[in-house]
């Protein structure tokens, strides 16, 4: 296959097809992918995002891979839904540092209708401060996404995980077919989508370019594909898990970019585990987007500092918004925080 192959977005893969992306000689993958990523998007440039967690723990949901499951004992605390004020201070601090997007995740089975106020003013008042905005509730209903649209919710966050053949294996409380559902729901009311998967939960290939072709042969492409390494947390069945071959996962990242030309493949969990090198080969491989700060949910991710000094090695600069004059959007920020805690929802959501 040329190097400048699949650069029209395609629907209509097959697994033949994608098992021959990732049997490549290992450079000719990155080559075809670095060409395709530059038909498309500034090769210097990367979008960067920050996620916060706005409820903790007790989720209902058995998803091996994940410490937040109330199924295992992982040590960790369980907090309420935050107070709508805490999220916006946290997004102003998100944007200081130069994040363009304020990804917020709540460990759900589904959003409650009692919780669901103070969500919808989450993304009005993380809008107002010049963010883009993107939530991760779990499964929506076609009213709760309409909600979620009207507020101002620019992406909806819901992995795939893996391939339909191997997510028995990994999720038992929620069928694939319900997490397709949310994502059509979520494209029908005008949202951009964010879905991924994990690697390292003991899939095959085969599995890998199962949940890609599941991807890319929807009717849109995701605008945001994040691929996460497995980061295993002790008390959850993945715990002992063998690690993910780099070079498999760098592939990974490849056959993603070749497959969905125009959307933004994620870096995701998993990058403290990465060395320096093994992230720059991610980059060259098509990955455009990473997560910021400290902290991704409740698993640790490289300090920006640690990033900001690794770009400018690579000569690489964070993805630009258009945005208002500074001081029309010091304005912005100042009233938005004004008006959140003036209002009824700066307490403690969980109280109501």
């Amino acid at each position: 296959m040329s190097a400048t192959a699949a650069i029209t977005p395609r629907h209509d893969w097959s697994l033949a097809e994608v098992r021959a992306l990732f049997e490549q000689p290992f450079n000719d993958l990155l080559f075809q992918a670095q060409s395709v990523h530059r038909q498309h998007f500034d090769p210097n440039r990367v979008q960067v995002s920050t996620l916060l967690s706005i409820k903790t723990g007790a989720c209902p949901e058995d998803c091996k891979y994940c410490p937040q499951s109330g199924h295992y004992n992982t040590g960790l605390d369980k907090e309420k839904l935050m107070e709508v004020q805490k999220v916006l201070e946290a997004a102003a601090e998100a944007k200081a540092i130069g994040s363009t997007r304020f990804c917020m995740g709540a460990a759900w089975k589904h959003p409650s209708a009692k919780d669901m106020p103070y969500v919808l003013e989450m993304v009005k008042g993380v809008k107002k401060l010049g963010l883009e905005t993107c939530m991760t509730l779990g499964r929506l209903d076609q009213e709760q996404t309409q909600a979620l649209a009207e507020a101002g919710l620019d992406y909806y966050n819901h992995n795939l995980d893996t391939s339909p053949e191997f997510y028995g294996n990994i999720i038992t409380t929620r069928t694939y077919g319900e997490r397709l559902q949310t994502l059509a729901y979520v494209r029908e009311a005008g949202m951009k989508i964010c879905s991924g998967g994990i690697l390292g939960m003991g899939e095959s290939v085969d599995d890998r370019a199962g949940l890609l072709i599941q991807l890319a042969n929807l009717p849109e492409h995701p605008e945001s594909v994040p691929i996460n390494m497995l980061v295993k947390v002790k008390g959850t069945p993945l715990a002992e898990e063998k690690d993910v071959d780099p070079f498999d996962f760098i592939r990974t990242l490849a056959v993603a970019r070749i497959m969905m030309p125009k959307s933004h493949v994620r870096l995701s969990a998993g990058r403290e585990q990465m060395n320096e090198q093994m992230q720059a080969l991610a980059f060259m491989a098509g990955a455009n987007s990473i997560f910021y700060g400290e902290k991704l949910l409740t698993t640790a991710n490289p300090q920006a500092d640690k990033d900001m000094a690794l770009f400018k090695r690579l000569g690489i600069k964070p993805e630009e918004r258009e945005e208002h004059a500074d001081e029309v959007h010091q304005a912005a920020i100042e009233q938005a925080l004004i008006e959140q805690r003036d209002s009824q929802l700066f307490y403690n959501a969980a109280s109501a």
